[in-house]
């Protein structure tokens, strides 16, 4: 893929503005973890388990697809337990093509959330610990 593929282009009587797909990538990654209920994005799976990506990688649980004034954008997120998902996908979508139309000018025609898994956070530590809490208690008896 040449540079004119990877990038959204727009000519001016200035000159010539490049956006990459990167950038736009990253605009989406970042407006998606903006939403309440989402734990990360997703590097994809990893021994059957989706992986949060941290701050730095957010372009890579995202797919864009730029043309000359339309992107298409598939995002992999991870959601908080307890949250009710299909709103959570709307906000991000919403979040999404707005940020992304602000930002670069283009016009989003997609936004399709992928929800890659759950992430139950502090309630699976203490769980845990609780179990290891109890096999002490056995053990000691």
């Amino acid at each position: 893929m040449d540079d004119m593929e990877a990038m959204k282009k727009v000519e001016n009587d200035v000159g010539t503005v490049r956006i990459a797909n990167e950038v736009v990538g990253i605009i989406a990654g970042l407006a998606a973890t903006e939403v309440e209920g989402v734990a990360g994005m997703s590097g994809g799976f990893a021994g059957g388990i989706a992986e949060i990506l941290g701050k730095k990688n957010l372009s890579k649980g995202v797919k864009v697809e730029v043309g000359e004034k339309e992107a298409a954008i598939d995002l992999y997120v991870i959601t908080e337990y307890g949250i009710r998902i299909p709103d959570v996908a709307w906000e991000i979508q919403d979040n999404v093509k707005q940020a992304i139309e602000d930002m670069t000018g283009l016009s989003v025609v997609e936004v399709n959330v992928h929800v890659q898994g759950v992430d139950f956070g502090d309630e699976q530590e203490e769980e845990a610990e609780e179990e290891e809490k109890e096999e002490t208690t056995h053990r000691v008896r």
